[in-house]
């Protein structure tokens, strides 16, 4: 396992972090998993207190030593806030699940213009500075979907120890100004930790037969995957990348990766196939959903992530089954697209900033032609 320095916070951390957000739903299972990476050498550890049973996962697995091990980063839900002390009740409740006294990183999470301004409202910064003084944590960051310009902003207001943002091959220009914003934060002196490395999971998942033969056929023989992580972990700016596994399997592809991954790796070929592969994602890509479903549960029922998955499925394989496993499996059950009372919920939640609304209209009419 590779390791760097992470700013100036001391840690010292593995590149390959374990992102704890799509755990499988076998407790013990996770909870195995979470132990094998450790035992393997990831110790950069990330959960938050939104992810569904995750931080409870976390803190069983982190028994019998394992905490020691690792640099324990969970998130403060902000969005979720009433008033100023709620920030450090969620705290106390996280380290309660976490069975622990403190965590080594917190972090004000998903710091979307709207929850940006509710962190300002209940002094998110200021809360961070006590509970930091309180031996709660340890260093204090945050993690955001917005603008590169509000990321700047956001930046330059405070005395953060770290950041996370999203970034990969296809999201060079977006979130937090992509590659640019990775490297204002890098300027500052902010570590950068990185979330989303394959959309979850949707660039592999839902990949173009175009551009899996364009990874078959390249010299250097490496899994899109491998291609996707790859590409991030060549630029020196990036401290950790997140990977978020859902079985055994995927977490020991992660662990073989990573067992190399230094920056600057890339030849100039390689870099040109990442161009290509990104062209030819822009030419196939219907949604550019990440699955994280922070779009869900829907009052109507709909079921809006899964429909843009079997969506994207669909326009990359133009499989006419598909259509029936939507009529089937979806619109018959009441839980289609056609159920959408364009309330616009979803909208504010979505950290891609897409227009569901629009979407899920135009998603129902191509699978039900």
């Amino acid at each position: 396992m590779e390791y760097v320095n992470m700013g100036k916070t001391g840690l010292r951390v593995s590149r390959f972090g374990l992102g704890c957000m799509r755990f499988p739903p076998d407790e013990k299972e996770a909870v195995s998993m979470v132990r094998h990476a450790i035992d393997n050498g990831v110790n950069y550890i990330d959960t938050a207190y939104t992810y569904p049973g995750s931080e409870d996962i976390v803190g069983k697995a982190l028994r019998d030593g394992y905490r020691e091990k690792v640099c324990l980063v969970t998130k403060c839900p902000v969005a979720l806030s009433s008033k100023k002390g709620d920030l450090e009740r969620f705290l106390d409740e996280q380290l309660k699940r976490l069975q622990t006294d403190y965590t080594d990183i917190y972090l004000l999470h998903n710091l979307s213009p709207a929850v940006w301004e509710k962190a300002k409202k209940y002094d998110g910064p200021g809360f961070l500075d006590n509970v930091l003084k309180k031996g709660k944590i340890l260093h204090k960051g945050f993690s955001l979907h917005n603008t590169f310009e509000a990321f700047k902003e956001i930046i330059d207001c405070y005395k953060w120890d770290m950041t996370q943002i999203q970034l990969n091959i296809l999201d060079e220009k977006n979130q937090a100004g992509g590659v640019e914003g990775l490297k204002y934060a890098s300027s500052k002196g902010l570590p950068v930790t990185i979330m989303e490395p394959l959309r979850g999971g949707s660039l592999v998942k839902s990949a173009p037969e175009s551009v899996l033969k364009m990874v078959e056929s390249y010299t250097e023989k490496r899994s899109l995957a491998e291609w996707c992580f790859r590409w991030l972990y060549d630029q020196p700016e990036v401290s950790v990348v997140l990977s978020g596994t859902s079985t055994m399997e995927q977490l020991d592809d992660n662990l073989r990766i990573f067992k190399d991954s230094s920056s600057g790796v890339m030849s100039k070929d390689d870099k040109d196939l990442i161009d290509k592969l990104r062209k030819e994602y822009g030419r196939s890509t219907a949604v550019p959903c990440t699955d994280c479903k922070y779009c869900m549960p829907c009052t109507q029922g709909v079921m809006i992530a899964p429909i843009f998955s079997l969506y994207n499925e669909y326009r990359n394989t133009m499989d006419v089954k598909i259509k029936d496993n939507y009529k089937e499996a979806f619109f018959k059950r009441g839980r289609g697209a056609d159920m959408c009372v364009s309330c616009g919920v979803c909208e504010r939640h979505c950290p891609q900033g897409l227009e569901i609304i629009k979407l899920l209209a135009k998603v129902h009419e191509d699978l039900l032609i």
